[in-house]
């Protein structure tokens, strides 16, 4: 398969400094809504890249629960890949990719763990599926076959029959902090629209970066 010849135009908008929102927040709720709107599947689905200590990077997908002013949050095992780079190496990025509407966010900053009383409600409102899931799973670790894991989801069930099931210590939530922000436009002959949002003494600054 020629991969050379596998490419698109994009030509559906454009984004210009001027007529951004000053609040980087403000700006994303904006194109969340319209990622919504179009029916994108999971539109709160994301990439996160984290490293390690030794600055190794590691990417997977994950599915960001909430944004706001203070930040994105999302949740995991504290003992997978990710909870393990993030506890050596408190930084990640988050990219967001739209193919329908020819739009990307990336999101650098800090992360921090929630507290746990914001992971218990959070975990609460999960499925009982996906709560028996999250202490059947040792998250990255190896495992022998499917059977092993099946074995086990059915080993928590029947401990947790006669009661609810409760917040593992070792799963949580984080809170990814931005300083930067930027906002991506497909724009033809690959001359993109990228508009980045950076923190200048305490305030959110503007500035556009070429494709």
């Amino acid at each position: 398969m020629d991969l050379f010849e596998l490419r698109e135009e994009f030509i559906s908008e454009n984004l210009d400094e001027k007529d951004v929102s000053a609040s980087p927040i403000e700006q994303f709720k904006l194109w969340f809504g319209e990622a919504a709107t179009v029916k994108i599947y999971e539109p709160n689905a994301a990439i996160i890249a984290t490293a390690d200590k030794k600055g190794v990077p590691s990417a997977r997908m994950i599915l960001v629960k909430t944004f706001s002013e203070k930040g994105f949050t999302f949740f995991s095992n504290y003992e997978s890949k990710k909870g393990m780079n993030l506890s050596e190496n408190p930084h990640a990025t988050i990219v967001y990719y739209w193919p329908e509407l020819e739009r990307q966010v990336r999101i650098d900053g800090e992360v921090e763990k929630l507290a746990p009383a914001e992971s218990d409600k959070y975990f609460e409102t999960r499925p009982i599926g996906s709560r028996l899931g999250a202490w059947a799973s040792p998250q990255s670790q190896v495992i022998t076959d499917r059977q092993w894991l099946e074995a086990k989801h059915k080993e928590i069930r029947e401990k947790f029959k006669y009661g609810d099931v409760i917040r593992p210590e070792n799963w949580g939530g984080y809170i990814l902090k931005p300083q930067f922000i930027e906002f991506w436009q497909g724009r033809q002959n690959r001359l993109h629209d990228r508009i980045e949002y950076y923190i200048e003494e305490g305030k959110w600054k503007i500035r556009r970066l070429a494709p």
